[in-house]
């Protein structure tokens, strides 16, 4: 049986590893552009290719990161794969960039 504190400690390494993995892909400003790109709604991944002048096979990998920190969903329709955001875990960075920087009522010269 596991223990009580080596469960917590493994649940936290594995949030860790998610959080590394978010702000990994939102570092590239390329993913940032995408993420913009579906602020007004879903897209198909050739609608987001016109957007973006590099190689299908490198737009491919920004979307896998984008994937793989589960800021974007994705949904095959026939032949085409549509992307959308996925609020729940950009709500969660922004809380997390609000809490940061949000002010305590102390000087912030600390």
């Amino acid at each position: 049986m596991i223990s009580l504190d080596s469960y917590l400690d493994i649940c936290l390494n594995i949030y860790m590893s998610i959080q590394q993995t978010v702000w990994k892909a939102l570092a590239d400003p390329t993913r940032r552009g995408i993420i913009r790109t579906l602020k007004s709604g879903s897209k198909t991944a050739g609608d987001i290719a016109e957007e973006f002048p590099m190689t299908r096979a490198s737009l491919s990998h920004h979307f896998n990161a984008l994937k793989a920190a589960e800021l974007v969903r994705t949904e095959r329709r026939g032949q085409h794969i549509v992307y959308s955001l996925n609020t729940s875990v950009l709500d969660e960075v922004a809380a997390i960039l609000m809490d940061l920087f949000a002010s305590n009522g102390k000087d912030d010269k600390e």
